[in-house]
């Protein structure tokens, strides 16, 4: 897949598909819009997707944007897994945040990308103060020989699947729930790095992940599950806190891996299949934080989810 950090100063000679959506998380609704762009495809054309790099909120609401189910590089990649042969991933800024929703359709999406059929969900708005929607899209590409093909909400339970319901979830520790929405499980991914070292000394060696400061994490708590490294998998818990019994104040994710000998410094480590086991806790004596973590540790011996 080719990846363009700006939209090209003239029109490709090839006909584009293009799905257009930020896609946090790239969850089954997004899925499906994707599909429909593959699937629209004819011969001599090429899919693409056009996104932002930072989430809309970021430029429009500075503080308020939400934290993001999946970071750029893990967005980028799902849309490569998903068969998409371009992605064009822009800054969200004056320039865009200003454009009409005519403008938009044909100065970025004819001018510049020369796509003959966008595709986008059926909730989508788009040009200044999100004044475009989808029958104003429909009907001005219509005009213009292209097509323009909504597609329908996914629903699951009644409601539909949305990143904010994906958030909601994973915030509140309801992690199955979250990895149902998304249809694969929520994963966090970070390089090893050195800690305290205390894991060793407890006779529970931990491997820290330094995680991108805008992921959205669980709660603070233990979680069981599994950790991938190497084209292998393991599973085991982590914990997800300050460390509040060593008087800690940042927040750390650690992971202890079930039958893992090695070192894994410097190297990523990915961890999915999030289930809670306990909430974060002082402990009144570090025997007392040793107990629990026996404890904590004999419930990964059955695990349940893979």
């Amino acid at each position: 897949m080719k990846i363009h950090h700006a939209l090209p100063e003239r029109p490709p000679e090839r006909a584009f598909v293009v799905a257009i959506g930020f896609f946090d998380g790239f969850h089954r609704g997004h899925r499906a819009i994707v599909r429909e762009a593959l699937n629209l495809r004819r011969a001599g054309e090429r899919t693409a997707v056009l996104t932002f790099r930072e989430h809309p909120s970021a430029f429009l609401r500075p503080g308020n944007e939400p934290p993001m189910i999946t970071t750029l590089e893990e967005r980028v990649n799902a849309f490569a897994r998903a068969g998409i042969d371009e992605a064009y991933v822009i800054p969200f800024d004056a320039s865009v945040a200003s454009l009409t929703p005519a403008q938009f359709l044909d100065e970025t999406l004819i001018g510049r990308l020369n796509a003959r059929a966008m595709v986008v969900g059926a909730n989508f708005r788009f040009g200044h103060k999100r004044a475009g929607d989808v029958p104003f899209a429909r009907e001005h590409l219509r005009h213009r020989g292209r097509d323009m093909v909504p597609v329908p909400n996914t629903m699951d339970d009644g409601e539909r699947v949305s990143s904010t319901r994906i958030r909601a979830a994973i915030q509140s520790g309801d992690l199955e729930t979250a990895d149902r929405l998304l249809g694969e499980p929520y994963t966090v991914r970070g390089v090893v790095t050195f800690g305290a070292g205390r894991g060793h000394d407890l006779g529970y060696p931990t491997a820290n992940l330094a995680v991108p400061p805008q992921k959205l994490l669980p709660p603070d708590g233990v979680y069981r599950a599994t950790g991938r490294h190497d084209g292998r998998n393991y599973f085991g818990l982590v914990s997800i806190g300050t460390n509040p019994t060593f008087d800690g104040t940042a927040r750390t994710v650690e992971a202890w891996l079930l039958d893992f000998n090695g070192a894994l410094y410097g190297e990523e480590l990915s961890l999915r299949s999030f289930r809670f086991v306990r909430a974060q806790r002082r402990f009144g004596s570090v025997g007392e934080l040793v107990a629990q973590m026996r404890e904590d540790a004999a419930t990964v011996k059955f695990p349940t989810v893979v």
